[in-house]
């Protein structure tokens, strides 16, 4: 369709709808300032896509590093525990009370602070449910709603 014309480019044989330039005097003018305020738009247009994308990678990536850094001190509170003094088995799914001595040294207890009769030999820290993983769940985590549940099904439900 197309036939090398007198060493200038490629003549174009087709349909003067589908050219790639102007091929009748009574087109449009092709101006030079109005090719570089197009591409002058495109590279605007572009720039402000790609700043779009790389903002929300960018909260992905804080967001990201806030939740390594929870794991992480999850991680370290529940090495913490492991190494409190401890002189009875511990039992996955089983509440253990946490006190501190003098020396700054834990130590878990079965009993409770209301359980010394108001007096525990120690300051109580806080108690903690042993998970079946070996990790450790808080007493006030315990009793906090778990709504992930809720949220999944509703994501669900909503991409229908």
């Amino acid at each position: 369709m197309s036939k090398k014309y007198e060493g200038k480019g490629v003549l174009h044989k087709g349909d003067a709808r589908t050219s790639p330039y102007p091929v009748s005097r009574l087109g449009a003018a092709v101006d030079l300032v109005d090719i570089a305020r197009e591409i002058s738009t495109a590279d605007s247009h572009i720039n402000t896509r790609v700043s779009s994308k790389l903002e929300l990678i960018a909260d992905q990536i804080r967001h990201l590093q806030s939740e390594a850094r929870s794991v992480l001190e999850t991680a370290q509170r529940d090495q913490a525990l492991h190494h409190a003094q401890c002189h009875f088995k511990r039992i996955p799914g089983k509440l253990y009370h946490l006190y501190q001595r003098a020396d700054d040294s834990t130590y878990f207890s079965m009993l409770g602070p209301d359980e010394w009769g108001g007096k525990p030999p120690h300051p109580f820290s806080a108690s903690y449910r042993l998970e079946n993983d070996m990790s450790w769940t808080s007493e006030s985590e315990m009793n906090r709603p778990d709504d992930s549940r809720e949220l999944v099904q509703h994501l669900l439900d909503g991409a229908d």
